[in-house]
């Protein structure tokens, strides 16, 4: 009794085989009970698992052999394609589709780039394309197995070749120090002729505001002397205006002798306050 209870841990599945032959049956984490001597079990694991693949060679595009240290593989076997996958691929089903398939997709993408490809320029996009390539086979041959990402190390290259790297990371740094400074002083210059401008436009705004204000007086002052300038006319032609009356009054008096002075008296009494009202009138309308 002691070999045919069992126990699945937490996050597995039971599998059982009788007799060599795979059976469908399929056990939740917990005990369990098998037949002793004819059944046996393993336990396979149904989370997220990591699987590491070490000390990976190929060779580059032009011919530099590099390794990569060490490639993680996260993935997951699905619980409800357990039996078909164990069926088709055994207990090891990982090492047909991540350990050796690792190796073939690196060796792919090494082979078709450059030294400088793998190690810099494309290097980001290796972990997502050994990712897309793994998930594209298992979806076709072994649909229960789920790749969730792939993490990759950054390869070791012969020590010559490193020194040649470290050295242009060296030129590309200072080159890249020089052009952000070389910026730096555009942006000052910038702000500088901006703030010139904005100086320059407030001056032009003030001139003409003064400019305007000296208008506005000298068309005051104009206005100004042109109203004096009439009035002064006004006033020197109301006196010539009287100057010519008193003369023509003085011009038409007669002597008369006789019945007839008083009326003569009265016609001129009436000419001079005819006189004297033009005179008024005239000086009212200037």
């Amino acid at each position: 009794m002691k070999t045919a209870v069992h126990q699945i841990p937490e996050g597995h599945v039971g599998v059982y085989w009788r007799g060599g032959m795979l059976l469908q049956r399929i056990t939740t984490p917990g005990i369990h009970v098998r037949l002793p001597l004819i059944d046996t079990f393993e336990a396979i694991q149904t989370t997220m698992q990591t699987d590491k693949v070490m000390d990976i060679l190929c060779g580059t595009k032009g011919g530099v052999t590099i390794v990569f240290d060490k490639i993680e593989v996260v993935n997951r076997l699905k619980r409800d394609h357990v039996y078909e996958t164990i069926r088709d691929y055994g207990v090891h089903y990982d090492r047909t589709w991540i350990y050796d398939k690792i190796h073939h997709e690196i060796n792919q993408f090494c082979s078709s780039h450059t030294l400088e490809e793998v190690y810099i320029s494309k290097f980001d996009q290796v972990d997502e394309r050994i990712k897309d390539a793994l998930q594209a086979d298992c979806d076709r041959y072994a649909p229960g197995i789920e790749i969730i990402a792939v993490r990759v190390t950054k390869p070791s290259i012969p020590d010559s070749v490193s020194a040649n790297y470290v050295a242009m990371e060296v030129e590309r740094t200072k080159a890249l120090v020089a052009l952000e400074r070389q910026r730096v002083m555009e942006r000052e210059a910038e702000a500088e002729r901006v703030k010139a401008l904005a100086q320059a436009q407030r001056s032009a705004e003030t001139s003409a505001i003064r400019m305007q204000q000296l208008l506005a007086e000298q068309e005051a002052a104009r206005r100004q002397a042109a109203i004096e300038d009439a009035m002064f006319l006004d006033r020197q032609r109301a006196l010539a205006d009287a100057e010519h009356y008193r003369r023509a009054l003085t011009n038409n008096t007669k002597i008369f002798f006789g019945d007839r002075l008083p009326s003569l008296l009265l016609d001129t009494r009436a000419a001079l306050r005819g006189a004297f009202v033009d005179f008024a009138s005239a000086q009212r309308q200037s």
